[in-house]
This record gives C-alpha cells, structure tokens and sequence, in this order.
C-alpha cells in the first residue's frame, strides 16, 4: 500500500486514542506495515475535542505528523468543522451522522455516514461507538485486512467484552460493504508521486562534451 494519513477525531471519552491504537495494532501487527501514531487533547481532556493521527505505509516513516490526511473520521460536530479543512483535495471523510452535520463541508471532499450512534444503542451500549466507526473505516478505505482489524480490537478491549465489540465491529463494517457494493469506486484516493526533475549536467561534463565535439569536426 502507499503512504496514507488517517486522522481520527471526537470529543474525549468517545474512544478515539483506543480507535487510533487499534488502528496502528492492526497495521503493524498483524498486517505488516509500518504504523506511527500521535494525539492531541483539548485543555479540557474528557468532553473537549480531541484527535488521534496515524501514518500508514509499507515503507519507513520518516516524518511521524500529518501534513493533509486523505482519511479523516469524525464522530463530533466540533471536530469535523475543525478537521475538514485539514484534509487532502478529494479526502474520504467518515462521519457519524446522527453527531455530524456535514453539509457545509468542502465540496471536493467525498463524506459518508453511518448511524454509529443508534446502532451502538441497538447493541445495548453507547461507548462502542468507536469500534462500530472503526469497522466501518476498516471496510470503506481498504487500508488494513477485515481480519487483522477484528484480531486488533479483540486485543484491544476489556476483558468480557470480546463478543459485544465483535459485534459492533460487525455491523460498521457490513454496513460499509453494504455502501460499496452500490459504489465499487469508494476508497481511498493515492496521492501520485512527483517525478522527480533530471538533474542538470554539471559544467565539467557540458566542458567536456563541447571539447570532444571540437575535436571529432576537427578531425574531419
């Protein structure tokens, strides 16, 4: 896979550093890849915006902060409206949308809803509303395997809960395949790499050419 920026972003206690976690785990650990991962709080910490920025690539990471993510989640109002104009042109932003209201967005950048929220409530617990958001990221941007995902969330939660966060990872997840099969172009879209410009010859090598060229119409 290529370089990819992912930014993960709520309010504090909504799991966002766990999502983040989960995420470089599952990258790192048991897909192979190379992972970095760095947050940010609020001075407030819990109920403040807060953000959590991993770097996905199959080669080193030299620089460990996002410069434009071409990912960004969102599970508040406050971070999409502070994040968004962040992104990369044509970003895939994933919002909750019963939290988000994402209209007023950037028109260049690709946004799709899940009713994280409710769904979380349907499985009798809010606070897995960050794994229901993790799988759907998982399925929407193909970055990392379904199955290294899951394996990273169930090393990742309480003990006892293995099978409620299998479950919400779950149904974010089915119903991120569920967007895809209407839409086989969803993903996330690579930055294409810069050729890198022909170094100019150097005045010793222009010298010389000149002087054989001298000398092979002297010749004649």
């Amino acid at each position: 896979m290529a370089y990819t920026e992912v930014k993960i972003s709520g309010f504090g206690g909504q799991g966002v550093i766990l999502s983040a976690h989960i995420l470089g785990k599952a990258a790192s650990i048991y897909d192979g890849l190379n992972a970095t991962m760095t947050q940010a709080f609020g001075p407030e910490a819990r109920g403040s915006s807060c953000s959590a920025q991993v770097i996905l690539s199959d080669e080193v990471i030299r620089y460990p902060y996002l410069r434009a993510p071409e990912v960004l989640v969102s599970m508040s109002q406050e971070a999409f409206t502070r994040f968004s104009p962040e992104c990369d042109e044509g970003a895939m932003i994933l919002v909750d949308e019963d939290l988000v209201n994402f209209d007023d967005g950037r028109p260049d950048l690709r946004v799709y809803a899940i009713p994280a929220t409710r769904f979380a409530e349907e499985l009798g617990r809010k606070l897995v509303l960050n794994i229901v958001m993790f799988g759907f990221f998982t399925s929407m941007s193909g970055l990392i395997k379904k199955e290294s995902a899951l394996e990273a969330v169930l090393h990742s939660v309480p003990k006892g809960t293995e099978d409620l966060n299998t479950r919400a990872f779950t149904k974010g997840y089915d119903y991120g395949m569920s967007l895809r099969e209407k839409d086989p172009d969803i993903g996330v879209k690579k930055k294409k790499k810069k050729k890198a410009a022909a170094k100019p010859a150097s005045k010793k090598k222009t010298a010389k050419k000149k002087t054989a060229k001298k000398k092979a119409a002297s010749r004649k």
